[in-house]
């Protein structure tokens, strides 16, 4: 039987289509306690201060001996000042003795001070004597080899501001704070759904006609890696039936992201679905792959309906999907990473149509890696992509590109 094919009878540029999902997208505001070993990456809720100094005691700098500096004056290699040496204090004790006039305290990096020592003298400026006396060699000052209390974070201090970003070194400072947990905003839940009756899950034996899933796992780790938390679910045949329960699954998460039935085949049910619950706010992208991507909204969340080819759908999942999430997660965007290399053959480009063109960077070169939509070596063998203007339809060899890195 003849199948009725219903075409994308218009497309919209790629840019307009990014300024779109860009008005549609809000940062979430959903937020929780997490803990600190799992905050890396997470974005904070709250601004947090300091409720004590950070040291909270003044401790030494350098390993050494606690001093009066006043008892150090004068002191040369020739003429050593001669102090005795009264005991010793390593990290996480505090000495019960005060430090007077002509003695000294063995002290450890890290260790409180000390009462009545104002400065260190370094370990190498001594020399200390079975008999408890020590010769300093160097005069110091006051404060000199010391940390003071709170030189680090002062209370009260602002240490972090909301919508900070917790990287290592912020996690450092939380950690300096003392507090175990932070409230911070909840990753966005991202529904994945595949559909079409040709799909099996790896691992399972193949019928005629059909192939494996990849969408949902190449999705799924790029939501993952881009904070979201991917929810993958069922996949969905093709029928209004399935396709309407599968709807309703999925919006119990914050985005919904869906592969496979945005093309013109007669059973591409699933934007019909969509389209009569919510609002389709553009269907088809004049760029190649990924011409019949969708997006809209449904009962109050946002969805984008991809291509059902692994190289089309992977490809507008990075030009798309990934900053739009990383906005709706409050993340900072992507840092791209690109470099300016000749190009090894020559390339042609469909007109009309801004084309994303797999490339392998060999010898120095960008050798094309695109085959085809379906392929998705088209992207695994890829180290990047260069971009090609809808008005450009040839690119010689030797031309300098600009590569975007995976």
């Amino acid at each position: 039987m003849a199948t009725k094919m219903r075409p994308i009878r218009s497309t919209i540029p790629l840019e307009e289509a990014r300024a779109l999902i860009d008005a549609a997208m809000r940062p979430i505001e959903r937020t929780e306690r997490v803990g600190l070993a799992d905050a890396a990456g997470r974005v904070l809720a709250e601004d947090l201060v300091a409720d004590a100094d950070v040291p909270p005691f003044a401790r030494a700098a350098m390993d050494g001996y606690a001093v009066r500096a006043a008892d150090t004056a004068g002191a040369t290699r020739d003429r050593p000042r001669v102090l005795k040496r009264i005991g010793t204090v390593f990290t996480g004790e505090v000495s019960g003795l005060a430090v007077g006039s002509g003695q000294c305290l063995e002290i450890a990096t890290g260790a409180p001070m000390p009462d009545e020592a104002d400065a260190v003298v370094i370990v190498e400026e001594t020399d200390g004597e079975a008999s408890g006396s020590v010769q300093v060699f160097s005069p110091v000052t006051a404060g000199q080899n010391i940390g003071p209390r709170g030189a680090d974070i002062r209370r009260g201090q602002e240490v972090l501001k909301a919508g900070t970003l917790l990287t290592p070194s912020r996690l450092g400072a939380v950690a300096a704070l003392g507090r175990a947990a932070v409230t911070g905003y909840a990753q966005p839940r991202v529904a994945i759904l595949s559909t079409g009756n040709e799909l099996r899950e790896p691992g399972d034996a193949l019928g005629p006609g059909q192939i494996y899933d990849i969408n949902r796992f190449t999705m799924a780790a790029a939501v993952a890696g881009h904070g979201g938390i991917p929810v993958p679910h069922r996949t969905a045949s093709d029928t209004l039936e399935d396709l309407s329960r599968a709807v309703d699954d999925c919006l119990q998460d914050d985005l919904l992201v869906f592969s496979g039935g945005s093309s013109v085949g007669e059973r591409d049910l699933i934007l019909d679905v969509l389209a009569a619950r919510g609002e389709l706010i553009f269907h088809g992208i004049a760029v190649k792959p990924g011409k019949p991507t969708a997006f809209g909204r449904i009962e109050g969340k946002l969805f984008f309906g991809m291509p059902g080819y692994p190289t089309s759908c992977l490809s507008n999942t990075y030009m798309l999907l990934v900053p739009a999430l990383r906005r709706m997660a409050r993340l900072p965007a992507d840092t791209i990473r690109s470099v300016t290399l000749p190009l090894g053959q020559r390339v042609t480009s469909a007109p009309g149509r801004h084309q994303i063109y797999t490339v392998r960077i060999v010898d120095g070169l960008a050798m094309p890696a695109f085959k085809a939509s379906g392929d998705i070596t088209s992207m695994s063998q890829a180290d990047g992509y260069i971009e090609i203007p809808a008005a450009t339809l040839v690119i010689e060899a030797g031309t300098v590109v600009d590569v975007t890195l995976f």
